[in-house]
This record gives C-alpha cells, structure tokens and sequence, in this order.
C-alpha cells in the first residue's frame, strides 16, 4: 500500500496547479498573438495615395480603378473621385514583382498548383502593390506642365525594351543615346496610340529577365480589349489621374483579384472598397 507524506501531497499539489496555469495561459497566448495587429509593410504605410484595381479573378479582363488618399500616415482612406473601369492584360492578372513581399499563399488560384505568376509575353498584368515611375505622353514638357510627377515626352527614338537577353530589359531608353544597341525586340512608344498619355509601373525593378516587361498605366483600345500585360482606361480618367497623383504623397499602385484584395486588407490596412462609387 503507497503511503503519501505531507510533503509528497504538497509537492504533487504545486505541480498539478503549475500545469493548470500553464494550459490556462496557453489559449489566452494564442488569443493575444491571433489579436495582435499585424505590421503594415512600410511602403503601405507611408503612403498618402492609393491607387486600387480590383478584377473579379484571376482570369478576368475588365476590372475597377479607385483612387484613395487620406491626411497623413496612420490616418483613414478616403475615396477621392468615382470608381471608373480598367482592362487588364488579356490573360488577366498574375503576381508581380512589386515592393511588398506576397504572405504565403498570396497566389493560390482554384484548379492551378501555385496559381499565376507574372512572366514575360505571358498576356498578364501584374498582381501586388507598386511603386510608380514618370509619367509619358505625346505632348512636349511644357504642354504636360499639369503633371506633377516627373513626365517624359515621346520621340520617335523612345524604345521601351522587351527583350529578354538585353542589358536594357524593362528599361525605356532613347535609342541614338546607348551605347550597344543588343536588343531584338522593344515597343516604339510614339508610334503607340494608346501611349499618348501613360505612367510607368514599377513591376520587376530592378528587372529580373522573363519576369515582364514594360508595364504601363495608358488609355484604352475600348472596354474590351485586354492588352499585352498593362492596365488601360479611358483618355479622360487616365487625365484625372495624372492630375490627381502628387509624388509628395508616395502613391501607389495596389493591383489585385477582389477575392485576394479581401483577405489582404484588414492586415495591410487597405481602404474597404465595399459600398463605393
């Protein structure tokens, strides 16, 4: 027969009431770390101007453009202007190289392992947040003076690299000023209709070969033409939103299925595209 001493009784006692603790403590560790607000990658952080294409899924061609801007960093996004409608390349979209890194899964596509990633001639626009680079158009500096990001004017000269082995990939160059011209296929951007006004997205900066290419915000073929891999709208929404963006304020552009758009916005601190015109 086991007897138990006064002090066996107390030891097994503590050790019973320090492992109640410890599971007891264990849900409500869960609960706090479940609660605790999840870090905004800096460059949503920063950012005073928020450019949002949302398309219904990956596949889709025609999307919605909102344009968002609040006070200061921290502070509540607020919808400047309507919503308008985009297409998106004729693939639809697929995920980009952009300034936020994608949380594990970003990309799972329904049916297809991994879903859709961004590749060179691949007809997608690229899915992520980016940064955005000049403004180009037809018009001379002077002309395009209401522009007030940095502006490029066309020349019959501008090329816009697409070729993959070039030292020049995913770079717009003026022709006569390179050295080597080692390139065998690029986009003559004046002879482009649709490049009369545009805005260089920062997509695969610094440019990885086969990742894409000359991606550019410009005007429309009509609602539905889906293009080579960039975002296109109307002549008149696309000069609203060259007037609209101020490089002071950090915009970006923010390119996602809904569904994805969805999940990623309470984390990131998204503004709610729900209810908007």
């Amino acid at each position: 027969m086991l007897t138990l001493t006064s002090r066996t009784l107390r030891v097994a006692l503590c050790l019973l009431l320090a492992c109640a603790a410890a599971h007891a403590a264990s849900p409500r560790a869960a609960a706090r770390a479940q609660t605790r607000p999840a870090k905004v990658p800096a460059p949503l952080a920063r950012s005073r101007q928020l450019i949002v294409v949302t398309t219904p899924g990956w596949n889709s061609v025609q999307g919605t453009l909102r344009r968002f801007e609040r006070a200061g960093a921290g502070g509540e996004w607020k919808q400047a202007g309507e919503s308008f409608p985009v297409v998106v390349g004729r693939a639809g979209l697929g995920r980009g190289e952009g300034v936020v890194s994608m949380p594990e899964g970003f990309n799972l596509n329904k049916g297809t392992e991994g879903g859709p990633v961004k590749k060179e001639g691949d007809g997608r626009a690229p899915a992520g947040v980016f940064r955005l680079g000049p403004a180009f158009g037809f018009d001379g500096s002077d002309e395009a003076g209401w522009v007030r990001l940095p502006y490029k004017p066309l020349t019959p000269a501008t090329e816009c690299v697409d070729d993959t082995a070039s030292s020049h990939y995913n770079r717009i160059v003026e022709r006569g000023k390179v050295g080597a011209i080692d390139w065998n296929s690029s986009e003559r951007m004046r002879s482009v209709e649709g490049y009369r006004w545009g805005l260089v997205v920062l997509h695969n900066s610094p440019p990885v070969a086969g990742r894409g290419s000359c991606i550019f915000l410009h005007v429309w073929q009509g609602p539905d033409r889906g293009t080579a891999g960039c975002t296109a709208m109307e002549q008149t929404h696309l000069e609203a939103l060259l007037r609209w963006l101020d490089p002071r304020k950090r915009p970006l552009l923010v390119q996602l299925p809904e569904e994805e758009y969805a999940r990623l916005r309470a984390g990131w601190r998204l503004p709610s595209t729900a209810g908007g015109k």
